[in-house]
């Protein structure tokens, strides 16, 4: 994970729709940046759907939300259309993000060992600054916490 009070590593990714999205896109606004194993599977799904909830109260904070796995953006797309998702959902097929934010982490799965994405969220203030970062985090709780952080 990466450090409280170091600069957010900028990226270029496409979204849902296959637009290029920069972390350095939204200066001037807080960011939510939320890293999330697969879409369509029954965390991610709590979490993004309790995100998309909770999105207008993020908007109404200055903050915007930007999800991030390594599926397709094609199925980012059906993830969205699915759920009704109003944040981008950022598609790192190759891993560069994912790393770059050390969120590729070894996991153990009925006692198998496997490298996934560890679930993380990072709060990124209007200067591109990492102020929150929180790992393992429960995803059905996640969204109400990091709404709580922006108080």
């Amino acid at each position: 994970m990466l450090a409280i009070g170091t600069n957010a590593p900028d990226f270029a990714l496409p979204d849902q729709n296959g637009d290029v999205k920069k972390l350095s896109d939204y200066r001037g606004q807080k960011v939510i940046l939320y890293f999330y194993p697969k879409d369509m599977t029954a965390g991610c799904t709590k979490q993004a759907c309790a995100f998309g909830k909770l999105y207008p109260q993020f908007r109404e904070k200055g903050a915007v939300v930007l999800g991030v796995s390594k599926d397709s953006v094609a199925s980012h797309k059906r993830f969205e259309e699915k759920y009704g998702l109003p944040f981008p959902l950022l598609s790192d097929t190759e891993r560069t993000v994912i790393e770059a934010y050390d969120v590729w982490k070894e996991k153990v799965n009925c006692g198998r060992v496997t490298m996934g994405v560890v679930r993380t969220t990072y709060l990124i203030d209007e200067n591109g600054v990492i102020v929150k970062a929180f790992d393992k985090v429960k995803a059905a709780e996640n969204p109400a916490q990091m709404l709580a952080e922006l108080a």
